[in-house]
């Protein structure tokens, strides 16, 4: 018995001096002298050297990689990619089976597989091996997976120029398989030029066939894959200043013609040694920190320079917002960084100089008769305030409280002046009183909605309304209109805060791209198919509010709502439109150009009802009469784009 207890003895397994000295510190006891240095400090660890993962447990990687449920690759997938983010030595080792994720058999998986080693191209630069198996990826037959490798090669690292033609081959036979894919392939090389200028610098006399001693035929400047070597070409020509010595002759004519034509493609270079039209300077339009803070100061001393317009006469006011209005607007234009603020700001003041044009002296002077052409005038300025302040609440994202209460400010200024026409414009009594009962619903709603924001709006418009709403309320509709009239005259423009980050939603056509001659030929009663490929800038919610508006030659115009399968989301605050639009009509002798453009649709409900129903005048608010509908409407957000289609008669 003795025997077994001492083997037993032996068999029990001993502490580690590490665990002894981490459960002396987890109770919390001191050195007692006992033991002589027990207190000693230890030796200093090598970073290196400690694992924070047992390495077991990165074997859970592997097996989830190759699970048979694509929900767990996928979670595999992503857990290496929060790994790799945090550290460049993991994202080296985890490459390869990241790339080999890419021939996984579910859609699903390689898409996922593409985003993450997205996020990590900065960590990693690609083999030509590993090169190989991700570009196997352009023959796939979805467009998502294409594009989403395009977008990859866009921020990729390569190792050669064996890999720069690698990628091109390989990116040249994807645009001849898939020409809709033209414009993300362009897009992809132009990122690939700039980013490797040293690796295209040796591969340039092959690429655009030049002999030293012989001259070689101009290409053609309509074939899309020489219009992508180009690209990549004057992309990496911009970062290397010897490379344009190795350009023919055609070579610096079709930089002229793609500069003109692919702009946001081609960028300018200093060629020295040519003509002016081909000696396109390099100007720095302002991207460093400094000139943004510097256009941040002007923007905000223009806002201040419009405070003073109290103290100018009208027509010096005018001006004033005039020149404003054309400085911020070319603001936007130079700096892309405040084109959102810069927009948004003369917007409002556009607001601003309509209402004051319809507030001068001569209109209200004059008897009713007598001034009709400038009533006119007046009530197309308030229905187009109206639009622009529906554009300032809906087209434009991260609005603050305080700039939402100054756009529904100007959008009650509007709606008093309606008031006013229509009161001079000799209405019956019933609807004069509808109307001011719906405005005096409207004050009420303003004043509950932005309660908190009513301090900012001293002495403004809606601050001298509610002075005087007990006298509204009491008094006939024929007096509160002169003192709307009074009161809408005698406010001033109320100061805009700058806004400290505001986007505007906005949307590019892709296709069709509008400059083709050759109409789309179809017969009369039938459909034809006209594929819609756009990209959408910060839209919050783009399956609910983008639409597709058609407008035909005769005045007919149809929206379609595109299905929500239609919208990819590739970046953050970017969306991708790719639907099909069906066209039909009548016979036609001519070809005619049919307008695609694309809306933003909104729904605007300033208040919720009021409980009580009451239809005549009361002293008190709540009696008043519920506020009308939400107003619903469209935004056009994008450029029209003209396509031209010729509906045939049908064959008897």
């Amino acid at each position: 018995m003795c025997l077994l207890v001492t083997a037993f003895s032996f068999v029990q397994r001993k502490r580690t001096a590490h665990e002894r000295a981490k459960e002396l510190f987890a109770s919390g006891e001191f050195s007692s002298g006992r033991k002589w240095a027990d207190d000693a400090p230890k030796e200093k660890l090598d970073t290196n050297t400690v694992n924070l993962i047992a390495s077991g447990a990165c074997g859970a990687f592997v097996h989830g990689l190759e699970d048979e449920m694509f929900e767990v690759r996928i979670a595999a997938v992503e857990a290496l990619c929060q790994l790799a983010r945090s550290s460049p030595s993991f994202a080296e080792k985890c490459l390869d089976f990241l790339v080999d994720m890419f021939n996984d058999e579910i859609e699903e998986v390689r898409l996922q597989s593409i985003h993450v080693l997205r996020e990590i191209s900065t960590h990693i630069t690609l083999r030509e091996d590993q090169l190989d198996t991700v570009l196997a990826v352009l023959e796939d037959s979805s467009r998502d997976i294409r594009e989403a490798l395009h977008e990859l090669l866009c921020y990729t690292n390569v190792s050669t120029k064996e890999c720069i033609q690698l990628a091109l081959l390989e990116l040249l036979k994807n645009l001849n398989k898939y020409p809709t894919d033209r414009n993300s392939v362009w897009k992809c090389l132009t990122f690939l030029g700039s980013r490797h200028p040293t690796l295209v610098l040796p591969l340039v006399p092959e690429l655009l066939s030049t002999h030293p001693y012989f001259d070689t035929p101009e290409p053609d400047m309509d074939d899309p894959a020489y219009i992508a070597v180009l690209v990549l070409v004057f992309n990496a020509a911009k970062s290397c200043p010897t490379m344009p010595a190795l350009f023919s002759d055609h070579t610096f004519r079709h930089y002229a013609y793609l500069r003109d034509s692919l702009s946001h493609l081609v960028p300018p270079l200093r060629l020295p040694g040519r003509k002016q039209v081909y000696s396109l300077d390099s100007v720095d339009t302002g991207c460093g920190s400094g000139s943004v803070e510097s256009a941040k100061l002007f923007l905000q001393q223009s806002l201040n320079r419009i405070s003073t317009i109290q103290n100018l006469e009208t027509t010096g006011a005018q001006d004033l917002l005039n020149f404003t209005i054309r400085d911020l607007q070319r603001l936007g234009e130079l700096q892309t960084e405040l084109a959102g603020a810069a927009d948004f700001c003369a917007t409002y003041l556009r607001c601003q100089l309509l209402l004051m044009k319809a507030l001068q002296e001569k209109l209200w002077n004059m008897a009713v008769p007598l001034c009709l052409k400038q009533n006119v005038t007046a009530t197309a300025a308030a229905q187009q305030i109206l639009e622009e302040t529906y554009k300032l609440e809906f087209l434009y994202s991260s609005l603050e409280s305080r700039q939402v209460a100054t756009i529904h400010h100007v959008r009650l200024q509007a709606k008093a002046l309606q008031l006013i026409l229509t009161a001079r414009s000799g209405p019956g009594l019933d609807l004069l009183i509808s109307s001011c009962e719906k405005f005096l619903q409207e004050i009420e709603c303003f004043q509950r909605m932005f309660l908190t924001e009513l301090p900012h709006l001293q002495d403004s418009f809606v601050d001298k309304l509610l002075e005087l709403m007990p006298r509204l309320l009491s008094c006939k509709p024929v007096e509160l209109v002169k003192i709307l009239q009074t009161t809408l005259r005698q406010s001033g423009l109320l100061q805009l805060r700058l806004p400290e980050q505001i986007n505007r939603a906005t949307a590019t056509i892709i296709e069709p791209t509008g400059e083709s001659d050759n109409p789309l030929r179809f017969t009369s009663g039938l459909v034809v198919a006209l594929d819609i490929d756009a990209t959408l800038e910060h839209v919050q919610d783009p399956q609910d509010k983008v639409k597709v508006q058609v407008l035909y030659p005769d005045g007919q115009s149809h929206v379609i709502h595109p299905k929500p399968a239609d919208f990819r989301k590739p970046g953050p605050n970017r969306h991708r439109l790719i639907t099909q639009v069906y066209l039909s009509h009548t016979a036609w002798t001519e070809p005619s150009q049919v307008e695609v453009r694309l809306l933003l649709a909104y729904s605007s409900s300033s208040s919720s009802p009021s409980s009580a129903s009451k239809s005549g005048w009361s002293d008190s608010i709540d009696s008043l009469p519920p506020a009308e509908a939400a107003v619903e409407g469209t935004i056009p957000f994008s450029k029209p784009v003209k396509v031209y289609i010729m509906p045939k008669p049908a064959r008897r």
